[in-house]
């Protein structure tokens, strides 16, 4: 077996693990919260299918390791099939990373790869409804729902804020895919794409999913949307403050600034498209704001438009709104 890189280390494996067999690998990241990484888990092990799985755990916490010292036990009693890793370098898609790689290091015939985070709950026929859709579509990568829990705070205004908004209503192919939240990825994209798979400049700000989704699109890779898969995600109160939704707004239109240049990088006068269609965008951001105040009733959810377009802009002056570096405040 090929050895894991050194920013990765093994720290459980369930007894009798036949990696050989395994047909699906679903990588869960996790970070500070080890009480929901074991209900997440629970929801893998309630999964409907006679697809042999495996879960790969990715503690990206070096220090603390709460969230590998909550998961390993059921690992080490076989009751959650796979393995438990420290991805040693922090950041969002180092994490995503380290999964993705010691996926096909460890296990060699999987077919599919699935994603969900530390926050969701897998429905019982998530994995089968994701690996089928990309059967039926024949589609290289399949998204799905994000359902947001709000708790107590279920009657919030804030609550149909866009930023909480699905892409997508119904199944089929679609012309793009947005986030990593709730995914499968054929082996053949990570055999092609190549580590590092998310880029790391999006590490402490998100969106490096977004932009690994942009370019696997480009790259001619087929994707589709599986409305029938969801995972539901828990909001906590935070995320319903203004300051934080104001943030995610511009970090939006941050990343779409940054996938877009990259997207066109190489193409004649690209760099100066971009900038022209962000400056557009704020200038039309007014009236299409006033439009959605008037449909929604809410000044709070309206602004979005022009939150949005200003994060575009300031992306180009090098503004980076690094949510993640202070998990607590995310």
């Amino acid at each position: 077996m090929i050895p894991a890189p050194s920013s990765i280390s093994v720290v459980s494996r369930s007894p009798g693990l036949a990696p050989e067999a395994i047909e699906v690998v679903v990588t869960v990241p996790t970070f500070r919260r080890p009480n929901q990484i074991l209900d997440t888990l629970r929801s893998l092990g309630a999964q409907r299918t006679q697809r042999s799985f495996a879960v790969i755990v990715m503690e990206n916490d070096a220090e603390r390791r709460e969230g590998a010292a909550a998961a390993a036990p059921l690992f080490d009693q076989g009751e959650a099939t796979g393995l438990v890793i420290i991805a040693h370098e922090r950041g969002n898609c180092s994490a995503y990373n380290a999964g993705w790689e010691t996926a096909l290091i460890q296990f060699p015939h999987f077919r599919y790869l699935l994603v969900i985070d530390d926050d969701e709950l897998a429905d019982p026929d998530w994995l089968e409804r994701m690996c089928t859709a990309s059967e039926t579509f024949g589609a290289d990568i399949v998204g799905g729902p994000q359902i947001p829990l709000f708790g107590e705070a279920a009657g919030h205004r804030l609550t149909a804020h866009p930023v909480f908004a699905l892409p997508y209503q119904t199944s089929g192919p679609v012309p793009a895919l947005y986030s990593s939240g709730n995914l499968l990825i054929a082996r053949h994209v990570l055999n092609r794409m190549g580590p590092p798979f998310l880029d790391l400049r999006f590490n402490f700000m998100g969106g490096g999913d977004s932009d690994f989704l942009s370019r696997a699109a480009q790259a001619g890779f087929t994707l589709a949307w599986c409305a029938e898969a969801p995972v539901r995600e828990t909001v906590p109160s935070r995320r319903l403050e203004l300051d934080w939704i104001r943030a995610r707004s511009l970090r939006n239109g941050v990343i779409s600034t940054l996938v877009e240049k990259k997207k066109r990088a190489g193409s004649p006068l690209g760099t100066l498209r971009v900038f022209a269609k962000s400056l557009a965008l704020l200038a039309a951001s007014p009236f299409r704001a006033a439009l959605r105040i008037i449909q929604s009733g809410s000044f709070a959810i309206g602004i979005y438009p022009v939150h949005v377009a200003l994060g575009r802009v300031l992306a180009e002056f090098g503004y980076m709104n690094e949510q993640y570096r202070q998990p607590e405040k995310n």
